[in-house]
């Protein structure tokens, strides 16, 4: 081995970052391989490289028996004493067997193996790096699209971004500069394959993670997050420091880092809503911006009625039952929306139990709501 292949491999590992005992070890693989192919050697062997000469020794490997089964495998005792008197049964010894003529189908074989362990390695290191950030954010740029993925590239390597993550306002051209969410990072016999999504919750929570120092120094917790990418999201977000208010947070100052979030998104409007324990509370500030007049909840069922006044209920329900839909999702609960007037008409409103005061989100107060209707 040669000075020269030396110095290409202190190269290999500043330029591509692969550490040299990796691709020692693959020379010395490569080695073997061509000394067992190319001269029909059987036996095991080492190879001995002298990274300060750059020199190459070739050691066969025999097993020390009494009876020899095998003469390229195993060495007699006797003969083994013959070298060295203090060789034992079991014991291995190491035989010189490097071929006068080795070196030049080594290099040739040597080449090709070490090119396909570096491009493993960089594959390997590339791995590594992506499957630490899974569901994380990251900043791409789109390179090419076609009819089954846009392909981002995310700097070592081009991510695939599928037509079902794709978010249905918005339309992609090269060169475009995209924030994706990372889902899956894949082992493949091509390499890694990483897959991203504009419309996973996920990038959601992270973009308001960048926006809102709180939320990321952990003052602020996003609690959960429903998402119909391209038209509309809520979050519910929770301090435990009482002096912190966890929506004003988000929104920031004149709506700035809420808007930031809603660029992002080309224009995905976003509610946001205090998170709270009490299913009742919670659920009422889900459904804003609607105003809500009481919530009876059945528990074994994990399951919510909801009576709002008559002139809100199109809005509580929203757009194709969008704002019920995204408020369930949220909580995590069944809802089912009533007008007040068909609440009464049941007979499920009032109750003639406490009725309870939801947040300032809300802002209804029930007693001079019935104060108004007498």
């Amino acid at each position: 081995m040669s000075s020269e292949l030396l110095d290409a491999l202190t190269i290999l590992e500043r330029e591509k970052g692969i550490s040299r005992d990796v691709l020692i070890d693959a020379i010395e693989a490569a080695l073997i391989s061509a000394y067992r192919r190319n001269f029909n050697q059987a036996q095991n062997v080492r190879i001995d490289l002298n990274l300060g000469t750059g020199s190459m020794r070739v050691f066969a490997r025999k097993e020390v028996v009494d009876e020899v089964f095998d003469p390229r495998l195993e060495i007699s005792l006797a003969d083994a004493r013959n070298i060295n008197p203090n060789y034992a049964v079991e014991d291995v010894v190491e035989m010189e067997v490097t071929p006068k003529d080795f070196g030049r189908i080594a290099a040739q074989t040597a080449k090709q193996v070490v090119t396909q362990r570096v491009r493993e390695a960089e594959r390997g290191i590339i791995y590594s790096e992506f499957i630490d950030r899974e569901e994380d954010i990251m900043t791409g740029i789109v390179q090419r699209l076609d009819s089954k993925f846009i392909y981002v590239s995310l700097g070592k390597i081009e991510a695939l971004l599928p037509v079902n993550e794709q978010m249905p306002n918005e339309r992609y051209k090269p060169h475009d500069r995209i924030k994706v969410f990372i889902t899956k990072v894949e082992k493949t016999t091509k390499g890694p394959q990483i897959f991203v999504s504009r419309t996973h919750p996920g990038l959601l929570k992270r973009l308001f993670e960048i926006e809102v120092p709180e939320i990321y120094d952990g003052t602020v917790e996003i609690k959960s997050v429903a998402r119909e990418a391209g038209d509309r999201s809520k979050i519910s977000v929770h301090s435990d420091n009482n002096e912190v208010d966890p929506v004003g947070s988000c929104v920031g100052p004149k709506g700035t880092r809420v808007q930031a979030v809603v660029n992002e998104l080309k224009g995905e409007k976003i509610d946001i809503v205090k998170w709270s324990d009490d299913p009742v509370i919670f659920v009422a500030n889900s459904l804003s911006p609607s105003k809500v007049l009481d919530v009876m909840v059945n528990e074994p069922e994990k399951a919510t009625t909801v009576v709002v006044p008559d002139y809100q209920l199109s809005l509580a329900i929203g757009k194709r039952g969008q704002n019920a839909r995204l408020a369930a999702k949220l909580t995590g609960w069944k809802i089912d929306i009533k007008s007040e007037t068909e609440a009464r008409e049941l007979g499920i409103y009032p109750r003639e139990e406490m009725i309870r005061l939801f947040d300032d989100q809300v802002d209804v107060d029930f007693n001079d709501e019935e104060e108004e209707k007498e």
